[in-house]
């Protein structure tokens, strides 16, 4: 499977990245990176998750993280001053911003079957696989407009085994089902998720869930 970007194709199942018709020599870690940067497309990846799917349980500074992210746009002829294809997210992480054509990644099994979402008093929020940032920063998935919620307060990590909630040391913490959270957590259909003042209730859409399931009754 292939996905073509600027002048690149990114072949999937062989591993490799061409530009302007040729092969560009890349080492694993920056292919991961760039798959796991497509895979996100258009949200941000932040450096925490970038650091887990690149390095799991190795530790690493942020400064191999950024000269990884510097071969990467070496390899894909984007440039940091004026980037059009990966941009940085001070103090949070990467995104990749070009288009992108081709055959979408094969998607999770779970993902296929069900769709999940947070519902906020009238806002019904999907929800996207990977990670969904929860807070008061106008780039959050799930904007929360409470001056009690940080800018970046917690995450909602989907992926082929479900999703789960994790507080990004907000000030005031994450609640769920009635208990503060400190490690990621699963979520079950119809948990309730409390930030600041306000109310979030998670929901998750089968194939044997009705749409009215999921959209009636309050938070």
């Amino acid at each position: 499977m292939s996905q073509r970007f600027g002048d690149c194709v990114f072949d999937r199942d062989r591993r490799e990245l061409a530009r302007a018709g040729s092969v560009v020599h890349c080492g694993p870690k920056l292919l991961a990176l760039l798959e796991l940067l497509l895979d996100a497309a258009p949200r941000a990846v932040t450096k925490e998750g970038i650091h887990k799917e690149i390095w799991p349980g190795t530790f690493v500074t942020d400064a191999t993280l950024t000269s990884l992210i510097a071969e990467l746009r070496t390899a894909i002829g984007d440039d940091a001053k004026a980037p059009r294809l990966v941009r940085t997210i001070h103090g949070y992480g990467y995104a990749f911003i070009g288009e992108i054509t081709g055959l979408p990644p094969t998607r999770p099994a779970a993902a296929e079957y069900s769709m999940f979402r947070v519902v906020i008093g009238e806002r019904d929020i999907v929800l996207s696989l990977g990670e969904n940032i929860v807070g008061r920063s106008p780039d959050a998935a799930v904007f929360v407009d409470d001056s009690g919620v940080s800018r970046h307060h917690a995450r909602i990590t989907v992926d082929a085994r479900g999703a789960t909630l994790e507080d990004l040391k907000s000030k005031n913490g994450t609640i769920l089902d009635g208990r503060p959270i400190d490690e990621p957590t699963p979520l079950a259909h119809g948990a309730l998720i409390v930030v600041g003042a306000t109310a979030l209730r998670f929901r998750v859409l089968t194939a044997s869930t009705t749409t009215e399931t999921i959209s009636g009754g309050s938070v």
